[in-house]
């Protein structure tokens, strides 16, 4: 016999492997083809086209419709339940808390930002698409309403009948009612916790195949829109792209630099100097999860304590991000309620400002711009059909605003363990004059952190799958 033995052969596994660019590209590509599509059904007449794009269309917004209120429960329960794992002994949680104050600030400044602009570009405008008119009335209607009406429309007649009827608010109260009495019961609970867990991940797993449909769904709902509206219908996808990069831009360039010089006195130039490698990076990659190794040096480079870096940008990862999780979330909501005519009040506003506030902390670990804006637009009460396909028509020019949306993640990653750092005395002020070089991926812990983290800010696209 042998000194050697060779080893069984094992199956060979064919699996078609998932390239973030080759999507993105192919939803560009899906984009113009269904322009085009449209065009040439609307110019010609022809019918059977016409048909073909839109049951191609309302098919993948089905596909998106099913699984928006199973998402927002699971989701909101297991954020609740997870707050309980945060902190740990006196530091830590004061730690914790501020960082999570300045999360909250930052986010509420940001998503003010995001409302403004949206209302000053009027993204979605004009076309008054709806899938369902009189549903999307009496939501209307809910505008003028007073807090009482809105109140009373919170609680459901029975636990079924809420996902059963498509009340999106209702299923968001209900899911923090749940929510909390889990995380209340503690270890009681875990067995619930983790069937939503399963739940969740199996959600994500079917919305990642879904996602996968989009370029074949954009082409459908683009064409059919052209066809129906002519070119208008690209002047509203401009503006949403527009106000997305302009209320970004507005938070990394003065927010940012405006709370490092007068709360944490570093300079905004030093910051940018030190930072702009990881913000290219997360640029180009679309995901905070892969820019977390650069992040976290980056901060380590600005003079924050080593030990809070590694708890704070981590953190940060999963639960701040403004582009995402504020500044998208009012413009995309603001942009579906245009979009279909629907016309939002005082309350409205105050809800999506509510979410975003309050929304990224609850959903620690699992947030992520289409999570967020599906609970910001469900806690608005959208009609689950209104929301799907608002989002999937927003989903054409999602690759471009992702770029911008996940370098303003990254840069209040950053931004805000140096404040906290700062207040906190944790701040080394020779390491931050000091000239470094630029941040690299420096050793396997590095490389290997929280890839569950990584695309995050493109949604179920590419997590879980």
């Amino acid at each position: 016999m042998s000194e050697t033995q060779a080893e069984p052969s094992r199956p060979t596994r064919f699996r078609l492997r998932f390239d973030p660019k080759l999507f993105a590209l192919a939803v560009l590509a899906s984009l113009v083809l269904g322009a085009l599509l449209g065009w040439v059904a609307d110019s010609t007449g022809a019918g059977w086209l016409i048909t073909t794009l839109d049951t191609i269309g309302s098919t993948f917004t089905k596909l998106l419709t099913f699984t928006v209120l199973p998402l927002i429960f699971t989701a909101i329960v297991l954020g609740i339940t997870s707050l309980r794992s945060v902190g740990g002994g006196r530091t830590a949680a004061r730690l914790g808390g501020k960082t999570a104050m300045w999360f909250a600030i930052t986010s509420l400044v940001a998503v003010l930002i995001g409302i403004g602009v949206a209302n000053l570009l009027r993204p979605g405008q004009g076309l008054n698409i709806s899938p369902d008119q009189q549903r999307v009335d009496e939501v209307s209607d809910m505008a003028g309403g007073s807090w009482l009406d809105l109140v009373q429309g919170l609680v459901p007649e029975h636990l079924v009948g809420a996902f059963a009827d498509g009340e999106t608010l209702q299923v968001v109260f209900v899911s923090l009612l749940v929510g909390a009495a889990a995380y209340s019961l503690g270890e009681k609970a875990q067995p619930f916790v983790e069937f939503n867990r399963a739940v969740f991940e199996i959600i994500q797993r079917v919305l990642g195949w879904i996602i996968r449909l989009a370029p074949l769904g954009t082409l459908g709902l683009i064409g059919n829109a052209v066809a129906s509206y002519g070119n208008e219908f690209f002047v509203p996808l401009l503006k949403l792209t527009g106000a997305t990069y302009i209320g970004c831009a507005l938070v990394l360039f003065a927010v940012y630099p405006l709370l490092l010089w007068f709360v944490a006195r570093v300079s905004p130039a030093k910051f940018f100097g030190k930072a702009w490698t990881v913000l290219q990076f997360a640029f180009v990659s679309r995901s905070s999860g892969a820019s977390l190794p650069l992040s976290r040096q980056t901060a380590v480079n600005l003079g924050v304590d080593r030990s809070y870096a590694s708890f704070a940008v981590p953190l940060a990862t999963t639960t701040k991000m403004d582009g995402c999780a504020a500044v998208y979330p009012a413009v995309g909501s603001i942009f579906i309620a245009n979009l279909f005519g629907f016309h939002m009040g005082p309350v409205q506003y105050l809800t999506i400002v509510a979410v975003a506030v309050f929304g990224a902390i609850a959903t620690a670990g699992v947030t992520g711009w289409f999570t967020m804006l599906t609970l910001t637009v469900g806690a608005l009460d959208f009609p689950p059909a209104m929301i799907a396909t608002g989002i999937a028509i927003a989903y054409a020019v999602d690759p471009i605003m992702d770029m911008m949306r996940t370098m303003t993640n990254v840069a209040g990653q950053i931004t805000v363990p140096t404040v906290v750092a700062r207040t906190e005395g944790m701040l080394d002020d020779e390491v931050l004059h000091t000239p470094s070089a630029p941040p690299l991926l420096n050793g396997p812990e590095e490389t290997a952190s929280d890839e569950s983290a990584g695309s995050r800010e493109r949604g179920p696209a590419l997590s879980g799958v």
